[in-house]
């Protein structure tokens, strides 16, 4: 049986998200650092980001699947099956971890018929614990496995499992909105220091601000158009930014982003 104190997760590809989720993991204190184990196509910037972190670093996949209990993919959707395939027999009867995009369980399952698979949508902010991790419904992991990963990945912020149908888009709008986020961020930054303040104390109150409002919605269950009532008195200064917004398409520049995001995964662009 899994356990969360002598448990050895492997990371096969050590990216922005894979590494998201290993700082994320210890930062938590939930994995110390010498439990996890890590390869990577460049070996040795691997072995730089192993001696700053203090995880194990290691040449091969194969390698790291013999060693580990639970093994996450980190890799592009076009590189799994290539690099996952010839690993399948030291994979036999472990769990793996899929945070490759739009990379299901039957895909999964064809390429490593013996493993115990789970797909996954997550975002970057779970290095900070404060994430998301999105698991398909429909996967391999047996009930004490499945608890054990939803116990593991709860660490690192929002938990949710999901039907199959709805993977994709929860992962674009979980995974791909942080950038969106992120320009929202910026143009206030531009906004608060073409007025006058400096920059970092306009992407303090702009990174707290969106804390806070993340955090007060969680906690309300409030629709954001409540919250959005609640901040424009009649007649007031917001309502005027609001309305503002509005005129220039600012709804409508999102839902297309994430329509195009949607055709492009789909093919139709």
């Amino acid at each position: 049986m899994l356990d969360m104190n002598t448990v050895k997760l492997g990371f096969i590809g050590y990216g922005n998200m894979a590494g998201a989720t290993a700082a994320g993991l210890m930062l938590s204190g939930a994995i110390k650092p010498q439990q996890i184990y890590a390869c990577a196509k460049d070996y040795r910037k691997l072995c730089g980001k192993a001696e700053v972190q203090g995880i194990n670093a290691f040449e091969t996949a194969l390698q790291v699947s013999e060693i580990c209990d639970v093994i996450f993919i980190g890799l592009k959707p076009y590189m799994v099956e290539d690099v996952m395939s010839p690993i399948k027999d030291a994979l036999k009867g472990k769990v793996v971890i899929s945070l490759a995009t739009n990379t299901y369980c039957d895909t999964l399952m064809r390429i490593m018929p013996d493993a115990h698979c789970v797909a996954t949508a997550p975002n970057t902010p779970v290095s900070v614990c404060e994430g998301i991790f999105i698991c398909e419904e429909e996967n391999t992991l047996t009930d004490d496995e499945k608890q054990f990963v939803q116990k593991l990945l709860e660490n690192l912020g929002l938990f949710l499992w999901l039907d199959k149908e709805h993977m994709g888009i929860a992962g674009v709008i979980a995974g791909c909105s942080p950038a969106f986020v992120s320009m929202f961020m910026e143009a206030l930054g531009d906004a608060g220091c073409k007025h006058g303040l400096t920059r970092p104390v306009v992407y303090k109150l702009i990174a707290q601000m969106l804390a806070g409002t993340g955090k007060m919605a969680l906690h309300s269950g409030d629709h954001p158009g409540q919250m959005k009532d609640a901040v424009c008195s009649p007649s007031g200064t917001t309502i005027v930014g609001v309305s503002t917004l509005e005129k220039n398409g600012f709804r409508f520049a999102v839902i297309d982003a994430v329509d195009q995001i949607e055709n492009k995964i789909h093919g139709k662009l």
